[in-house]
């Protein structure tokens, strides 16, 4: 998957979109995001748990597909993060590999992450399919938000006290949900309209 380089004059030029990777990530979900964002001038930027190592390389789930990542999410402080102007959680086993921690007390550094995210209501956070059960040990972050999810974890997402809405993509502020990986153009287009808006009408 090569380089994508951002177009200057798009309505996101200039803006920072982070995307969570792991193993048994949608290769062409993350071809379309992208592409996509460079189109409308964003820069992606892809970040893992890189557990000490300067870079990782993950494969995908349809083909196998390779893809080496270097960004490390446990950098991401409060100051980081203000560089961005969104975090993406895709489809695929991403959610559910970077929720692990090795000290099942301890919470894992991609939710840590999330949680700093979440305090940060002009940066926008949008999940796709699973993408959501990284939130799984965090109920507080969707409790009460409207949501929509994969048909296989409306339960858990029920049970972390978010509000099931029966459709393909549900916008509450800054966070944005998606229902499948089918879906995903219309996570990248309300993304860019959301992204598009005055950062304190984000947050309002």
């Amino acid at each position: 998957m090569g380089t994508v380089i951002p177009l200057k004059t798009g309505r996101l030029s200039g803006k920072r979109i982070g995307i969570l990777l792991e193993s048994d990530y949608v290769e062409d979900e993350l071809a379309y995001y992208q592409r996509r964002f460079a189109e409308e001038g964003a820069e992606v930027t892809l970040l893992t748990r890189l557990w000490g190592q300067p870079s990782l390389t993950f494969a995908g789930h349809e083909y196998q597909a390779p893809l080496t990542v270097d960004g490390d999410l446990e950098e991401l402080d409060y100051h980081e993060l203000l560089h961005f102007a969104a975090l993406i959680v895709p489809s695929g086993g991403v959610a559910d590999r970077l929720r692990y921690s090795e000290d099942v007390d301890a919470v894992p550094p991609a939710l840590e992450l999330m949680r700093r995210a979440f305090r940060l209501p002009s940066l926008v956070k949008a999940f796709s399919c699973h993408g959501l059960q990284l939130l799984s040990a965090a109920p507080e972050l969707v409790r009460g938000r409207p949501v929509t999810c994969h048909n296989n974890i409306v339960a858990d997402v029920r049970n972390m006290g978010g509000v099931y809405v029966n459709q393909d993509v549900a916008v509450d502020r800054d966070l944005i949900t998606t229902r499948t990986v089918d879906h995903c153009h219309l996570l990248a287009r309300t993304v860019i309209e959301r992204l598009s808006l005055p950062s304190d009408v984000i947050a309002a």
